[in-house]
């Protein structure tokens, strides 16, 4: 049996940015980082996968998500440490539980499910698929963004958590929106 996850203790609002692929997340913590003088966590089944691709020309097994689900919670925790106030978060928990749903017919590991009750965020934004898919080795299905975004918003329901829709097809005009969410929670 997997030990659950632990997040470390702080007073930092943990915020998460989630969504499909290729709908310009990891731009968006990193311009968001930048505004608010603050880390943020990388998505760790990116550099995960790649390697992964990289080396074995191999794509994300159901074996891969517990070991991606911690090793985004250890890089959570590391980060969490030296910040100011805020902590932006380019996926969770959610997002491997979507993924998981999306990819292997519905399937998601047990432990996965309860992990993602005893993790706690302050907020999350999810990014809608009106943006152009862009290509690379992991993105894997620009026909199914819709259902990826519903995937998520699903989750997010089920959670029960505190978020907000980023539209529209103008990054700066998103990271605005964004900044406006942020500013009147916060």
């Amino acid at each position: 049996m997997e030990e659950n996850l632990t997040q470390e203790e702080s007073l930092i609002k943990r915020i998460v940015i989630c969504g499909p692929e290729s709908t310009g997340k990891t731009t968006m913590i990193n311009n968001l980082s930048v505004y608010f003088q603050t880390n943020y966590v990388d998505e760790f089944a990116r550099d995960f996968l790649q390697i992964k691709w990289d080396s074995k020309k191999e794509i994300c097994s159901k074996e891969d998500l517990i070991q991606i689900a911690k090793g985004q919670i250890k890089a959570e925790n590391t980060k969490i440490k030296n910040s100011n106030k805020l902590i932006f978060c380019d996926t969770n928990i959610l997002t491997t539980l979507a993924w998981s749903r999306t990819h292997f017919d519905e399937f998601c590991d047990p432990w996965l499910e309860k992990q993602s009750k005893l993790l706690t965020y302050d907020y999350y934004l999810i990014l809608n698929t009106d943006i152009p898919w862009v290509k690379d080795d992991l993105r894997d299905r620009p026909k199914d963004r819709k259902k990826m975004f519903l995937a998520h918003k699903k989750e997010l329901d089920n959670l029960n958590v505190d978020y907000d829709i980023i539209n529209g097809s103008d990054f700066e005009k998103r990271f605005n929106k964004a900044l406006e969410y942020i500013k009147n929670k916060y």
